[in-house]
């Protein structure tokens, strides 16, 4: 078997990267070797492979589903936002330059296709499979020209394509007909059929939208996949507590001890990793929620900053809002405060940033002894040590340099009182650090909560990729998946004009 497969999508969200997952993970289950790929991702959520390479979380995240380890091959392009109109582009996990949207689309994507094409090569010369995941939707045909991670790598690479939809929106019939009819014929004929996502209530009732659907387009539906909560993991974009719950507060197991711990998130501007939460969300008795009000950080016992590709923006966001000033009070009070990459740097004292704002020196707040300067080049490292007296492991990355002055040592960064601050993302998933950690928290805010003794943050992330695997082994045609898969790119797919009529 040397197969391929593109899933692509209606919209951004549609489920292409759970999808990908579910696939990938059922697909090992099988006893085959496959691997995930991602031409371009525009993501905030990054993580660091072993070789010292930058590539989205969910490729990480499905390289998991596949039992392998991530390398940069399987998300060669990845595009950092850092504003509006432009973003930091990353090339085989190290950072290349700045480009304005304009820019990038005007010339430098398509020169990309090459490293792309080869990137995926080398992965399909290697796995019996590989499961590629497109972004936004396919029938974006302002950007098609210089399309090089939906129908432009599927045209080079003769990949079928696999088109999800998220019924849970509405007007998934619409917007698979519409994706297949704006598509040109050389693209249409690599469509193979689709897959309904987020599915609620009787299969049957969906039935005759289905077989009308194939009758409009020639095209098979491969799956109904039914709604469940709490499937978004490693998710790029969004604020999202990934393992439970939702945008603003997660859901919470019972607590082992007699309190509930409440962990507040400062939703700061261009937020990055902020994943980073997910392994306290996981602990039975923690509540995590994201807020943007300083009297949301009221009730809080764990206040937490976490990482931004826009150091200096947030520090502003922060003193515009009052929540800077809650930061700083909650200091004073000794209530606990964690910054994580970007938030440990506005915690200090001084940023010297002529580099990613350009805005020179600019004050912190002040709450612990440390002085940034940022510098161009990028620091991507997978560091391991101890703290709290248990083994902790990570990952950092950071344009800002770190000078500690003084405080306890706390991983790359220190700690002072309850102020705690470090470059480290992905600490908090080392189970015994984080039930140290929470122990502090909790003594410190005076709550009577105690860790549970027998959380893995591992294990639960192999049973959400175990539920992903189990929804496309349950709900999808894994007969006809496997053919598609296997056999490439579909022939003699009917064409469907622009507008067609029923």
């Amino acid at each position: 078997m040397s197969g391929g497969l593109l899933v692509a999508g209606t919209t951004s969200d549609a489920g292409k990267s759970v999808v990908t997952a579910g696939i990938c993970r059922w697909l090992v289950r099988q006893g085959v070797k496959v691997a995930p790929f991602k031409a371009q991702n525009m993501s905030l959520n990054s993580f660091v492979t072993r070789q010292g390479a930058e590539i989205g979380r969910a490729q990480a995240m499905q390289a998991q589903a596949c039992r392998v380890e991530p390398t940069a091959l399987m998300n060669p392009v990845l595009l950092k936002p850092g504003g509006e109109q432009s973003s930091q582009v990353v090339l085989l996990g190290r950072p290349v330059g700045e480009l304005s949207a304009r820019g990038y689309h005007g010339g430098r994507q398509q020169r990309l296709l090459g490293t792309v094409l080869e990137c995926l090569a080398e992965l399909r010369g290697t796995y019996d499979a590989v499961i590629c995941e497109g972004a936004g939707s396919p029938a974006e045909i302002n950007l098609r020209r210089t399309d090089i991670v939906n129908m432009g790598i599927a045209r080079n690479a003769r990949l079928p394509v696999l088109v999800v939809g998220d019924i849970d929106r509405g007007g998934v019939f619409a917007s698979f007909f519409g994706t297949v009819a704006l598509l040109s014929p050389e693209d249409q004929e690599l469509v193979a059929g689709f897959l309904v996502n987020k599915f609620r209530g009787d299969v049957s009732l969906l039935e005759p939208g289905l077989e009308m659907l194939h009758g409009l387009t020639g095209r098979h539906t491969y799956g109904v996949l039914p709604f469940r909560h709490g499937l978004g993991i490693d998710e790029e974009d969004g604020l999202r507590v990934s393992l439970r719950g939702t945008v603003r507060e997660s859901a919470v197991a019972p607590p082992v001890g007699e309190d509930v711990l409440r962990v507040a998130v400062c939703a700061i501007p261009l937020m990055s990793n902020f994943t980073d939460v997910d392994a306290l969300a996981a602990e039975p008795g923690v509540v995590v929620r994201f807020v943007d009000r300083p009297e949301e950080l009221a009730d809080a016992d764990l206040a937490v900053v976490p990482g931004t590709r826009g150091t200096v923006r947030a520090l502003e966001w922060l003193r515009e809002r009052g929540l800077a000033d809650a930061l700083v009070r909650r200091a004073a009070e000794g209530r606990p405060v964690l910054g994580v990459c970007g938030g440990f740097q506005i915690l200090g004292e001084h940023i010297e940033d002529d580099v990613e704002s350009r805005a020179g020196a600019v004050p912190g707040l002040g709450l612990l002894p440390v002085r940034v300067r940022f510098s161009r080049e990028k620091t991507l490292a997978r560091p391991a040590g101890e703290a709290l007296g248990e083994r902790v492991e990570g990952y950092e990355i950071h344009h800002g340099v770190a000078e500690v002055l003084g405080g306890e040592t706390f991983l790359d960064g220190c700690r002072v009182g309850s102020v705690w601050g470090t470059h480290w993302h992905g600490s908090l998933e080392s189970d015994g650090f984080r039930r140290a950690f929470l122990r502090e928290v909790a003594a410190a805010a005076g709550r009577r909560f105690v860790p549970a003794p027998d959380t893995s943050f591992a294990a639960l992330r192999e049973e959400q990729l175990d539920r992903l695997g189990d929804l496309i082994e349950q709900h999808a045609d894994t007969d006809a998946l496997w053919r598609l898969i296997e056999s490439g790119a579909p022939q003699g797919l009917p064409f469907i004009p622009p507008g067609a009529p029923a």
